[in-house]
């Protein structure tokens, strides 16, 4: 039996999207339970920051002075700290710092699914929060095996960053890691 090279691209396709989806899903929700970021996840500058210390976690500590390396909840393993930007799904360098080009996809799919809403954000910028059923997923999802690390890495970047907006992180990411920024635009971060 041969499969089409199409039906496998569209099924590759959605499998990956199904992945950053249930990443956004529990990173907002770990964001917006958290009074301190006033129960939202305000602006995609501070999605794309807080996602990329959510997919580059051994570089968290280094940009989040309130994340120690040694937080469990970070579930940081010897390969991960030896070689932090050795991720399964790199991000790129853009014009404001680290940038998927999938994030409109991602949060589209989710608001339409009814698991994420927008929300007024500050200035003017959109933000996102977890609805109910967004909630009741995101939190059986990170009792679950499979996703428990990363929902846990999600709730202490959340927490660390706690009252930061998505410039002073972006300005941070700049500032700490530098090596890492000084980089042409759209180049892959590794």
């Amino acid at each position: 039996m041969s499969i089409d090279y199409n039906t496998l691209e569209r099924a590759l396709l959605r499998d990956d999207l199904a992945y950053h989806q249930a990443r956004v899903l529990l990173l907002v929700n770990a964001v917006s339970k958290n009074p301190g970021h006033a129960r939202k996840l305000d602006g995609l500058t501070k999605l794309a920051k807080l996602d990329f210390l959510l997919r580059y976690p051994a570089l968290a500590p280094k940009v989040l002075d309130r994340l120690p390396e040694s937080d469990s909840r970070l579930n940081l393993s010897q390969e991960e700290i030896a070689a932090p930007t050795e991720v399964e799904s790199p991000m790129v360098r853009y014009k404001y710092g680290p940038w998927d080009d999938r994030y409109y996809a991602i949060i589209g799919a989710l608001v339409g699914r009814g698991l994420l809403r927008y929300a007024k954000g500050r200035k003017g910028s959109v933000a996102l929060a977890a609805t109910p059923e967004g909630r009741r997923l995101a939190e059986a999802m990170g009792s679950a095996h499979g996703w428990k690390a990363l929902s846990e890495r999600s709730e202490a970047i959340a927490d660390a960053s706690t009252g930061m907006t998505g410039n002073a992180i972006k300005d941070l990411i700049y500032q700490k890691l530098d090596h890492l920024m000084d980089r042409p635009h759209r180049q892959v971060i590794r």
